[in-house]
């Protein structure tokens, strides 16, 4: 019963790591018929078929403008040779430029570098007029001479590299467009153009998630959702992108569970695969009880309850048999609190209530934390601590999932603490509780169906069915929390889950787009 730590969320019933983007483009918006296309780059095919690059041009160049409307008199920071033309003439070229007379704002920048050849904002402004009339030799020169001038201008770098995607000089556009990441890693233009270098060099699965990140990034701040948060001159390579990260993440990911298909057959990851195609967002949920909600990974087929019957997990048994060790360990750890720390990442009550995630009715409330296993990793300085604990958690069946699990805690609860309602992010794996130290007025709710702990006695429950737990009395509340996979799953679908779970990681982490919830 974990809601997330260290980054606080509101319980918005949408992926937060994007697994299908905005629905506005979607990831069905256009197909692309096989990995390369023979048609030229989309950015660069509307720039030669349409007066679209036109508007590009001034896309990147009005923030210039604006900057300086802001500022009267004073010369953008992209200007350093500026200064010495004609105020005038370089206020009249952007005027032009803000009213679409492209014409007449490049005639006139063009007279600028007569007089002072040494100005970047002329040269970026003449070079891509060039771009849109495919006169790349022109533009190339001109762009280069300008970063020569202004080399920590990303517009500069990244203009260059649609220069040499368009004369299909691709690892040179992919220098250029890292030379602009460099300076500014969330530019979304230049991350979209080196998703289409890496494209068309062949690097398939690089492309994908560069292509991934791009349009994740742009669109977690509002832009590229539709055609109206998107310029015209991207629309074109934007869809694109949307289209080709539908096909290819897809492949990505199913080519992980080849090995296990090979060795279990087709047929034993059906479900597994169904669960991909949710979590794509290729299809819904269908969830069969309207309590519960996955975060993240749904498997469907699966029984669906709030809690389960103990005959299911006779490492209950087991576990319960050693609970006077394990509970002697925990008030050595309560009696001095090295190691313990908020569950949340924080204990500031104000921010927790506001994100509806933790109050209190006895001053502050608090919900700590001593971890043995946090997303996989051991915390080996708690363990030393509680060595007996540490050997029994090894003799357990529990959940092994790269960057997930184990996630096995003392979970610590003070006087007047509520958990407030949430869900948890997958229904392949289920919670088990070890009560430790119950007072009185202690319960959990899993689905709206209230258990009272008794100390030494497992319970185990579907965090993914809203639930919550509070601490009603005037002592301090603790239970061992750990997981384990659901009963139903086979252990060819443990082995998938565990592969491509770890796999959409690594998507994501190449992709530079936040990871998966994990509790």
């Amino acid at each position: 019963m974990q809601p997330r730590r260290g980054g606080i969320r509101a319980g918005a019933r949408t992926s937060p790591d994007c697994a299908s983007l905005h629905p506005g483009y979607g990831l069905s918006t256009e197909r692309v018929p096989g990995w390369r296309p023979r048609i030229a780059h989309p950015f660069i095919r509307a720039m030669r078929e349409s007066g679209a690059a036109r508007a590009v041009v001034l896309l990147r160049h009005l923030s210039c403008i604006k900057r300086a409307h802001r500022e009267p008199g004073k010369i953008p920071a992209m200007d350093t040779e500026a200064a010495q033309a004609d105020e005038a003439r370089i206020n009249r070229a952007r005027a032009h430029a803000a009213q679409h007379r492209i014409g007449e704002a490049e005639a006139a920048y063009r007279e600028i570098l007569v007089g002072a050849p040494d100005t970047p904002e002329a040269l970026n402004f003449v070079a891509m007029c060039a771009l849109a009339r495919g006169e790349f030799a022109s533009a190339q020169r001109d762009l280069e001479h300008a970063a020569r001038l202004e080399p920590t201008q990303p517009e500069i770098w990244k203009n260059l590299g649609i220069v040499h995607l368009a004369q299909h000089r691709f690892g040179d556009a992919l220098d250029s467009f890292d030379r602009a990441l460099g300076i500014e890693p969330v530019h979304f233009a230049a991350r979209l153009h080196r998703a289409a270098a890496l494209e068309r060099l062949g690097r398939i699965d690089d492309a994908t998630t560069a292509y991934f990140g791009a349009i994740v990034a742009a669109q977690e701040r509002g832009k590229w959702r539709n055609d109206l948060s998107t310029p015209p001159g991207l629309r074109a390579a934007v869809k694109h992108a949307i289209a080709f990260v539908g096909v290819h993440r897809k492949r990505i990911l199913l080519d992980l569970l080849q090995p296990l298909r090979e060795k279990h057959g087709a047929g034993s990851l059906a479900r597994v695969e169904e669960g991909l195609a949710i979590y794509l967002g290729e299809r819904p949920a269908n969830y069969p009880d309207t309590r519960q909600f996955c975060k993240f990974f749904y498997v469907p087929g699966l029984r669906a309850t709030p809690y389960y019957e103990r005959e299911l997990f006779p490492w209950h048994a087991d576990l319960e048999r050693h609970t006077d060790t394990i509970r002697a360990e925990l008030r050595s750890v309560l009696e001095q609190p090295i190691g313990v720390e908020p569950f949340l990442g924080t204990n500031d009550n104000q921010l927790l209530k506001e994100h509806n995630l933790l109050a209190g009715t006895r001053g502050q409330a608090q919900w700590n934390s001593f971890f043995f296993h946090r997303h996989g990793e051991v915390f080996e300085q708690n363990a030393k601590r509680c060595p007996r604990t540490t050997e029994i958690l090894a003799t357990l069946p529990l959940v092994h999932i790269r960057g997930h699990a184990p996630e096995v805690l003392f979970s610590i609860l003070t006087p007047g603490s509520h958990i407030l309602k949430h869900h948890g992010v997958t229904n392949t794996r289920l919670v088990t509780h070890l009560p430790l130290i119950i007072p009185g007025d202690c319960a959990i709710s899993v689905g709206g169906v209230e258990h009272a702990w008794q100390e030494g006695r497992c319970v185990t429950f579907d965090d993914t069915f809203e639930h919550e737990a509070w601490n009603r009395s005037d002592q301090v509340r603790a239970v061992m929390i750990l997981d384990s996979w659901h009963p139903d799953l086979s252990e060819a679908e443990r082995e998938a889950i565990a592969l491509l779970v770890g796999g959409i990681g690594d998507f994501n982490a190449a992709a530079k787009v936040e990871a998966p919830p994990k509790d």
